[in-house]
């Protein structure tokens, strides 16, 4: 019996798999797989779990697990994410009169939340056993009731909000009753061979002194480099996807070519690019140097697509050793393992974006005054210095955030001071390695102290648009953008909007990623270290309150990408929280850790799928369409002309411009307006011509509308 389930699940399971592949609701345009095949991925899943479990002790705990799958999936097919640039809403039961789909997926959620309601009713004596004190309990359910307020991002239209979070808070809370459901049917032998496990893989908690690199480290950082180049490569087709990160990889290009400025365009409103200032005698990236330095070192050996992914493991050994002087074993490894499986720490590490840098840089810091303060040495006290300074060539906000912290810590905030001769060199350095953006400074706009980026974005968007603090003036005019200027109260809406991205992103989690957090946070859990980690949320958080953006959608909450090492540590200490709540006899209980590593499976075979094909893939219409093309049909020393709007179809193909334009290379140019194109062709009158319609035009990908032309053939 226990044999023929087996084979018939996977038989099923490969029919779901097949049928969903040739589907064409599965599909986009260009034939690329959308966010509808995951649903396939899951219900395959949910199907093989269900049928290999049967007739075994596993038989319940797996029944409980498939429907946690397949109900996260359905509420996922819920949402309207998309490649799009705004933020995710869920889509209401109203709108499912229109949409048979739309009406299968409630249907599932309804059925989910029957047999979950009839499951906690049959366990309801087990459940209450855990009698909090009164105090304690209603301090845990305000914290509940807070992670409820960003289950959902804030809409214009309080009534849709209203109702938005009302049923993302009821379907988190479903499935954390699911999770409960496959928590409490664990069989005890089971449940004890698992918590040995846990134990030999997670260590003591109660294990002091610093931690030194070993092979769960190194295991922990070569799966995140390999993820995270994974994803580079199948998801984001080494390609930039954002403006940001256009200028970064072209910047990154004309840096690993020995280059700090490029020679003006001939005619620069035909190669216009977001961030780039064409000037008279130069042509430059208007971002901070520090990370196209960086990103030069693989675009200078052809794969800058690496970069992110390396550092991303590179943070997982820094994390590791700075935790380590922290906390006992098991919270670091916890707080690793979760740093390894969070889908905003990924598709981060996928991109060409700063933050995975910059997290680098602070981590670099932080460990640095760790380990001078243990050991009172110089050296030490310099590398936390080089992290600070840095960091403020990456994202200066950023960098100023870490070096704040940092020098609080040094100073004795939170545990020892340092020596003076170490305070010194901390000092010396970070002021020495910011100083470098300054002649860098001046080279560009004249002033030393003058920043490129605000220059340019006073130029082109109106004086004090992307300055720090409030104001009527405030704004670039971006879609993400709640309101013109910058309020107080437009910071509140922008506060909520990245939490509910936090709520989302961080683990992926069908219940939501803060509920540990809150738990740890409004039991009264917190310990001398844990508010170290609460004093750096709170202040990536409030230095962003004065900042008009929020970063829009792109990537979680990316603003608040520092916070990210301090949620997962916060997190693991909630799950510890939480194993002592359930244990008994001061022996801590595998359940709660057995409901986290269901989490966070689940959300490796629901979420990030989801995400991958759901936005990320040809995100916002970006796609290397004209890289392919230009090898299928062998474009050589060309004009090509793109047709389409700036951003995406002429931003996509200037990516792969030559550094000098004058090269024996395909040479890609906006065609902008009649005047500029025939401008573009009197200056390239010796090359062949291609034009390419993109996106914008066409809704799918890249088409030649004509080419290659000759000199009597022109347009």
């Amino acid at each position: 019996m226990r044999t023929g389930t087996r084979l018939f699940s996977t038989a099923a399971a490969c029919a779901i798999v097949a049928a969903f592949w040739t589907a064409p609701f599965c599909r986009t345009p260009e034939g690329a797989l959308n966010g509808c095949f995951p649903l396939g991925l899951a219900a395959a899943a949910a199907v093989l779990l269900a049928g290999w479990t049967a007739f075994t002790v596993w038989a319940q705990a797996g029944r409980w697990l498939a429907l946690a799958l397949a109900g996260q999936a359905a509420a996922l097919q819920l949402m309207d994410a998309g490649i799009r640039i705004h933020y995710q809403h869920y889509r209401l039961p109203t709108e499912a009169a229109a949409d048979p789909v739309l009406r299968w997926m409630f249907a599932s959620i309804a059925l989910q939340t029957l047999l979950v309601a009839f499951g906690l009713f049959l366990r309801r004596q087990a459940i209450f056993a855990w009698h909090p004190s009164s105090r304690q309990a209603v301090l845990i359910l305000i914290g509940f009731a807070a992670c409820g307020c960003v289950a959902a991002a804030v809409s214009r239209d309080p009534r849709f909000y209203v109702a938005e979070v009302t049923m993302a808070a009821f379907i988190q809370l479903v499935n954390a009753g699911n999770i409960l459901l496959f928590a409490s049917s664990l069989p005890n032998g089971t449940l004890k061979r698992l918590g040995q496990r846990f134990d030999v893989l997670l260590g003591s908690a109660v294990e002091p002194g610093p931690l030194k690199l070993d092979r769960f480290a190194w295991t922990a950082a070569v799966w995140v480099i390999a993820v995270s180049a994974l994803l580079a490569w199948s998801v984001y087709q080494q390609h930039p996807h954002l403006a940001d990160e256009v200028a970064y990889f072209y910047h990154a290009r004309y840096f690993g070519a020995g280059k700090l400025v490029m020679t003006p365009p001939p005619v620069p409103p035909a190669f216009e690019v977001a961030f780039f200032e064409a000037r008279p005698d130069k042509w430059y990236a208007a971002p901070p140097m520090g990370w196209p330095a960086i990103l030069a070192i693989g675009a200078a050996v052809g794969v800058p697509s690496l970069v992110d992914p390396v550092l991303a493991g590179f943070n997982i050994l820094l994390c590791y050793l700075l935790l380590g002087e922290l906390y006992p074993r098991r919270i670091v490894r916890i707080s690793v393992l979760l740093l390894c499986l969070s889908p905003w720490q990924m598709f981060l590490a996928m991109s060409y974006m700063t933050h995975t840098a910059s997290m680098t840089c602070a981590l670099l810091a932080f460990l640095g005054v760790a380990r001078a303060r243990r050991a009172g040495s110089i050296g030490w006290a310099c590398i936390a210095g080089f992290g600070a300074g840095a960091g403020t060539l990456i994202r200066p906000l950023d960098g100023l955030i870490a070096g704040a912290l940092t020098a609080a810590w040094a100073i004795g905030t939170g545990g020892k001071r340092l020596k003076f001769p170490a305070l010194a060199a901390l000092g010396v350095v970070t002021v020495l390695t910011a100083a470098v953006s300054l002649p860098y400074n001046r080279m560009l706009v004249g002033n030393p102290l003058a920043s490129p980026l605000m220059q340019y974005a006073d130029e082109r968007y109106g004086h004090g648009s992307a300055a720090y603090g409030f104001g009527s003036n405030r704004g670039m005019g971006w879609p993400t953008d709640a309101y013109p200027g910058h309020t107080p109260f437009e910071s509140l809406i922008n506060a909520e909007l990245n939490g509910s991205s936090l709520n989302a992103d961080l683990f992926g989690w069908g219940t939501g990623s803060l509920a540990l957090m809150a738990l740890l946070i409004f039991s009264g859990g917190l310990r001398r270290r844990d508010y170290l980690m609460v004093a750096a949320i709170a202040a990536v958080v409030l230095a962003y309150v004065p900042y008009w953006g929020n970063g829009g959608g792109d990537f979680g909450p990316r603003y608040w990408y520092l916070a990210l090492v301090p949620c997962v540590v916060l997190t693991a200490r909630g799950l510890e929280r939480l194993e002592n709540f359930l244990g008994s006899s001061g022996r801590n209980d595998a359940r709660a850790t057995a409901a986290v590593a269901a989490l966070c499976a689940l959300a490796l075979v629901n979420y990030v799928p989801w995400r991958s094909f759901d936005k990320y893939h040809h995100y916002l219409r970006m796609s290397p369409g004209v890289r392919d093309l230009a090898r299928a049909h062998g474009f050589g020393r060309s004009l090509v002309l793109i047709r389409g709007e700036d951003f995406p179809d002429y931003a996509s193909a200037a990516v792969y411009n030559p550094i000098d334009l004058k090269a024996d290379a395909p040479v890609y140019a906006w065609e902008r307006d009649p005047s500029v194109r025939d401008e573009v062709l009197r200056v390239y009158a010796d090359r062949p011509v291609w034009i390419l319609e993109g996106p914008s035009i066409t809704h799918a990908g890249y088409r030649i509308a004509a080419g290659p032309l000759n000199a009597g053939t022109r347009p």
